[in-house]
């Protein structure tokens, strides 16, 4: 069966977000010169759902505003993935754990053998949900990412031990928050700093959830819960 590399795939990205009331700075890290998405190009750690994210059991769930607003305009039931997806790929591209000391429960795929050997669950309950994106047209790699933002106070184990990362995202690093504009950056990662930065103080959720949709005929910038992006001046 041949894999169509153009289809829209759903992801999961994930913000981590440190001191953010005295120093407040961002992890990143730089995707190789040959990766078919964004070569080259610094990120926040994330990347497409499995199919084995599904059957993952969450220690504890996502916050019950998060799971609503991710049933928006999505397929039913994707919310558990999205959430497992993010801690997946948290510890994958950088080693750092979001999860609860406990056994592990139900399946054991590869993916998880090193994360349950440290002897945590996964755990969604400080994930929130604060934006949504479509990759445009004419990509090599579409993705419908969903971005999650949590506190790295939240993240179990020393903040600055990236030893038990992939070798996917490279200089991984806390960028300041206010010269993370200074890299090389996607375009939407750019937008996404921006709602950042505006409510870097506010640990409440959003009021609305920024979504930007890309579409054959438009780009269009939506918000979720019936809110509309203000009109440009």
């Amino acid at each position: 069966m041949t894999v169509d590399k153009t289809a829209i795939r759903n992801a999961a990205t994930v913000i981590v977000l440190r001191d953010r009331l005295t120093n407040p700075s961002i992890l990143m890290g730089q995707r190789g010169a040959n990766a078919a998405f964004m070569p080259n190009k610094f990120v926040f750690p994330g990347g497409a759902v499995d199919a084995s994210d599904a059957d993952v059991a969450l220690v504890t769930d996502l916050p019950t505003v998060c799971r609503e607003r991710l049933a928006e305009q999505s397929q039913a039931g994707l919310q558990t993935a999205l959430a497992v997806a993010a801690i997946r790929e948290l510890w994958e591209e950088t080693g750092l754990i979001l999860g609860q000391p406990d056994d592990w429960a139900g399946p054991l795929t590869e993916d998880w053998v090193a994360f349950a050997q440290m002897g945590y669950r996964p755990s969604a309950q400080a994930l929130q949900f604060v934006f949504r994106a479509v990759t445009p047209p004419g990509r090599p790699r579409r993705f419908d990412a969903r971005f999650f933002l949590v506190d790295a106070a939240e993240i179990q184990g020393d903040l600055d031990d990236f030893s038990r990362a992939s070798d996917e995202l490279s200089h991984l690093q806390w960028v300041a928050l206010d010269r993370a504009r200074e890299f090389d950056l996607p375009f939407i990662t750019e937008v996404v700093l921006a709602e950042i930065a505006a409510r870097v103080t506010d640990p409440t959720p959003p009021k609305s959830v920024p979504f930007f949709l890309n579409t054959e005929e438009e780009n269009l910038f939506l918000r979720l819960r019936g809110y509309p992006m203000p009109e440009a001046d």
